[in-house]
Parts: C-alpha cells; structure tokens; sequence
C-alpha cells in the first residue's frame, strides 16, 4: 500500500465565542489527492483551516486516500487522534464511511454528494444540476457557429447531463458535443477532446472538471474559443477566454456542518444545496458577455434561487 501523508495542524488563537460555548471539536479531512492537484482538494483542505480559524479547531489532513484498506487504516488512525468530526472530500467516501461507522460511534462521518443512511453519517451535496444547465443556456447564446460542448470527467456528473437540456432549451437548434475524460485531472484527455470538437467548429466550452480545466483553458485560448470554468474563477488563466465560472463555495458548506455539530444539530443523511443557498453562484463575467447577456442570465438564475423551477419548469407551469 503506498505512504499515506498525514499533517496536523494546531491553531494557538483565541477560538470565536459560540465555539466557546460547545464542546470542543476535533476536525479530520480525507483526500483522495495531493492537495494542490486538484482546485477540489484545496477548497477541502481550505475548508477546514476555515474551522481551524472560526472554532479552535485541531485539524488533521491525510492525503492519497483513494481505497478502503487506505481509508480504513486513516480512520483508525484519526480515531486515535481524538478526531469527532471526519470529512471525506468526495463521493468516494460515501459507501467506505458506511462500512466503516459502526466501529466509530464517536466520529460523526461526512462526504459529499452522495446519499447517507446510518445515525452518524451525513453527505453535503451541491446540487450540481441548475449549475450546469445555466452553462448550458450562456453557452448556447454566446456561441456563434451554433456548436457546443462539455469536457466532464465522468458521465454521472448532473451538470455535465444538465449542460445539454439548458442549451437546447435556449436554442433548440444548438449542437452539443459531450467527451467524458473518465478522470479529474487528465489534462491530456481534456486538451485532446478540446482540440478535437474546436476543430470541428465548437467555439464554447464547459469544462466541468477542476483538475484539468485550468490546461484545458489555456488551449482554448491558443484556439480562440470560449470556456466556462469550473468550481473557482478561472478567469485568472485567460480574462478574454473565460466567460464565467460556475462556483461551488464548498467553504460555506463546512462552516454549515461544523455549526451544526456543535449546536447538536447536524442530522445524518443528505444535505442538499444550491443557489438559494449561497452554495453555488457564478462569478463575474468576462469582457467577451454583453451587458444585455448578464442581465439575462442573472435574472434566470435568481428567478430559480426564489422559485426552484428552472426555465422549462416554469414555462410548462404558464402552458
């Protein structure tokens, strides 16, 4: 089995006064990569010094976590450590903490973005669907040759499935291309499909997958084509290519869980989150979206985040 890496972090400040009132809470964090290979494993890892900041909070990373033997062994290790609070920064830890709970009744288990069942297990899902199908609208109206496309890592991503239903929404006639990388950080795939669809004359790109987004950006931008980013503003890689990105604040759902565990409040099972939220926004757009496009876009968006009816939704409700 190969070394895991394992950090401790102390913080010697003077916790915030609602931390003061509860018991003291000791953070653990799983993540399947090294930190800076993913934009996805620093948001986690930034999440927790969050905590560490807000609550006192002793916190301990392990990274390169990616099998149950592996995750197995990490908790074990963790629990001896004292931790009551255990982040699993992604889906893959969802089905392992299930199996593996029972033996910790100390620890409260949390993943994200798929389904939790057991008394001290709970999952914090970004509703990724509404994320990617108003990609799927800007980059229809912003295309000129009338093609577009998504680079996802994986099929079962609901905005990668939404991007097409927004777009044909907005355009009927819009050609949308979809190639799957089977990874998050396959830079190689993703500026292989990238080059492949620009030169059959796809011009907007979503590219839902923040470990390879950044490269694949920086190829469109040697192509001069459009790319909406992914989970962080990307637009630092290229202002004049990135349009916008759709943003996953997954900080605010760590403070949601830490307040909750302390107050005795956070519930097993899924945690679901969205616009309405503050959990997913788009950041600012780039110089190439028309004002008149920004505004429409916007008011689409918080028309949602009041109702929770996407566009299709709301014009079936007036037919």
């Amino acid at each position: 089995m190969k070394q895991l890496v394992f950090v401790t972090l102390l913080l010697i400040t003077t916790a915030c006064a609602s931390a003061e009132e509860r018991d003291r809470m000791e953070v653990g964090l799983l993540l399947t990569h090294p930190i800076e290979e993913q934009e996805w494993n620093r948001q986690g890892y930034e999440g927790v010094l969050q905590l560490q900041s807000d609550y006192d909070a002793e916190v301990h990373v392990m990274e390169g976590i990616t099998n149950f033997e592996e995750t197995a062994e990490a908790v074990e290790q963790l629990a001896d450590e004292g931790v009551n609070l255990l982040f699993g920064h992604g889906s893959i830890y969802s089905d392992m903490f299930l199996q593996l709970n029972n033996d910790y009744e100390d620890i409260h288990f949390i993943s994200f973005n798929e389904s939790a069942s057991a008394e001290n297990v709970s999952s914090m899902h970004f509703e990724g669907y509404a994320m990617g199908y108003f990609a799927g609208m800007l980059a229809a109206e912003q295309s000129v040759s009338g093609h577009i496309a998504v680079i996802g890592a994986f099929p079962y991503q609901p905005e990668v499935q939404a991007f097409a239903e927004g777009a044909r929404w907005h355009d009927p006639d819009i050609q949308v291309s979809a190639r799957m990388t089977e990874s998050w950080i396959d830079d190689h795939a993703a500026v292989h499909y990238l080059d492949e669809l620009a030169d059959e004359h796809a011009d907007v790109f979503y590219t839902a997958g923040d470990g390879f987004s950044e490269a694949a950006i920086e190829r469109a931008a040697d192509r001069g084509v459009h790319v909406i980013g992914y989970v962080t503003d990307q637009s630092s890689v290229s202002q004049e290519t990135v349009l916008t990105s759709t943003l996953q604040h997954v900080e605010e759902l760590y403070l949601t869980a830490a307040d909750r565990f302390l107050n005795g409040t956070l519930e097993p099972g899924r945690h679901s989150f969205d616009f309405a939220d503050g959990a997913i926004s788009f950041a600012p757009f780039g110089p190439a979206v028309e004002e008149e496009t920004k505004e429409w876009i916007n008011e689409m968006v918080q028309s949602y985040a009041e109702d929770g009816k996407l566009p299709h939704e709301s014009e079936q409700e007036e037919e």
